[in-house]
């Protein structure tokens, strides 16, 4: 069989590392790279069959990687569910739910993502929802979906009274109207169960965002069964435009079931091969497990720890026996106590397996930093976090805790792998170029900022790494996968403040050989 012509990159600069090192030429063939080098070596590795892609200038990376987004949010956000994050005030977030309500069929459930009191001053409550869409059932998230408020309908529709037990790693306020962490499953569940066709229709509508923002592979962190059915059957009819590893979700909020352990997979396109566990909340909304309470609350608050430790690591031994990885989100420095006790035990009584993940990573100490090294855990922080929720972080941290907020230099510094992210649509800004921009110059702690080569490699290799086929892709080395990001300017010779400014000209997701 012969083989397929090449194709050389020329014309721009080329950075098969990310890292500031720039090349000439690369060469592409069969969805591989060939060679990269000089022009006159990578023509030379082509041979006489190729064709020339001139850059006009524009600068090629290896492929982004956002290695937490809830891709299935982000496309409901794009198309059916009311978008509340744009809002600048209290009277902005009434005016979007009041405007639903008028559009929406009456009974239909009014369903809507992203306040945020730091931002528009307001945390809506069952009063409050009652008068803006009177006799319709109404669930209104916070941007971390850690917190969410519902009005008299929705508390009815979901069988909730003022003697209801929240279920455990849960709290729920009857009278308000407020539910945190797994008590928002009692009024998920209520919910009309979405088709397949939905889901699906969300993923697409996510994935092919996320392409354009220049990404051509994403972690998405939360996946039950029906959302991973969905995933499958695109996968199958070879619709997924970019790579996905999903980490499924063992424990859905709003009891105490656990689900069985999916089915792997592995294709060119869709990855499952890592089960998911929340240990705590959300730091902007101060549900996250902290040992030192929160500023602005009262009584006391120190935050939801969702898992007693011993529950934690049978469900933990029994994913390691069965060879999965494991992506635990654990934010709070009393969950990272926690879940690294468990990796260290796990790691004692079963070794050698796969290295596991901490999703967030938001209040690390030094010891605890340490203790990932050694354990060879994978840190997917938000650099975003630090740009968006600055706010949310001034008005709850306690001074205690204020020097460990997000520290992305110190975990550079302690040997860790790192994997950038967004958590999109728990933020607003999901390019890979802002989250850049923020671990760059808006460090929380004075000393935190990343350089450039660190950032820029969180989100190429450091992504595939997390992924779990670094192996193959991350960067643009000969037979690497030649997953391609191409952007209008060079971000290794671009002011810091203007690199999310950039823009993004293409991502290019190599076809597998066999198809």
């Amino acid at each position: 069989m012969s083989q397929p012509p090449a194709t050389l990159y020329t014309g721009g600069p080329i950075y098969p590392q990310a890292d500031g090192h720039a090349v000439k030429a690369l060469a592409v063939r069969g969805g591989r790279v060939l060679a990269v080098g000089s022009v006159e070596e990578v023509r030379a590795a082509a041979g006489a069959d190729h064709h020339v892609l001139d850059l006009g200038g524009d600068t090629l990376l290896p492929g982004f990687t956002d290695a937490h987004v809830h891709v299935w949010k982000v496309g409901q956000l794009r198309t059916t569910l009311l978008d509340l994050r744009e809002a600048h005030s209290a009277q902005e977030v009434a005016g979007l739910v009041s405007a639903r309500h008028r559009e929406l069929p009456p009974g239909d459930w009014l369903w809507g993502r992203g306040w945020n009191e730091a931002r528009q001053g307001l945390i809506p409550d069952r009063a409050l929802l009652d008068a803006l869409a009177p006799g319709r059932p109404v669930l209104l998230t916070r941007t971390c979906a850690h917190i969410h408020a519902v009005n008299t309908r929705a508390l009815e529709a979901a069988g909730i009274g003022p003697d209801t037990p929240a279920p455990p790693g849960g709290e729920l306020d009857y009278e308000s109207g407020r539910l945190t962490e797994t008590a928002y499953g009692l009024v998920y569940g209520a919910m009309p169960t979405p088709t397949q066709a939905q889901f699906e229709a969300w993923i697409l509508a996510g994935l092919t965002y996320l392409k354009s923002l220049g990404l051509t592979a994403v972690t998405d962190p939360a996946v039950d069964a029906p959302l991973y059915a969905a995933y499958q059957a695109l996968d199958a009819a070879g619709q997924l435009p970019i790579r996905v590893n999903v980490l499924y979700i063992r424990r859905p909020d709003g009891g105490s079931e656990t689900l069985p352990l999916p089915e792997k997979r592995l294709s060119d396109r869709l990855r499952c091969d890592s089960v998911k566990f929340f240990l705590d909340g959300g730091l902007s909304g101060a549900t996250a497990a902290v040992s030192v309470p929160y500023l602005n609350l009262a009584p006391p608050n120190f935050g939801v720890l969702r898992f007693e430790t011993d529950e934690l690591y049978e469900l933990a031994r029994e994913a390691r026996e069965h060879g999965f990885r494991i992506g635990a989100h654990a934010i709070g420095d009393v969950a990272l106590d926690q879940l690294l006790s468990v990796y260290a035990r796990l790691n004692a009584e079963h070794p050698g397996g796969p290295r596991h993940r901490i999703e967030h990573f938001g209040l690390p100490s030094a010891t605890h930093l340490q203790q990932a090294h050694a354990l060879g855990v994978i840190a997917v922080p938000q650099p975003i976090f630090l740009h968006e929720l600055r706010a949310n972080y001034d008005r709850y941290i306690p001074p205690q805790l204020a020097g460990q907020v997000f520290p992305l230099r110190a975990m550079f510094a302690a040997g860790l792998d790192v994997a950038f992210s967004s958590d999109g649509p728990v933020v607003r800004e999901l390019r890979p170029l802002a989250g850049v921009q923020a671990a760059v110059s808006e460090a929380y702690v004075p000393g935190m900022n990343v350089t450039l080569a660190q950032a820029l490699g969180a989100y190429t290799h450091g992504g595939a790494v997390a992924h779990g086929d670094s192996h193959e892709r991350g960067s643009l080395r000969p037979g690497f996968r030649a997953d391609l990001t191409r952007m209008g300017g060079d971000p290794f010779h671009t002011e810091l403040h203007l690199l999310s400014d950039l823009p993004v000209h293409g991502a290019l997701v190599a076809q597998s050989e066999t198809t």
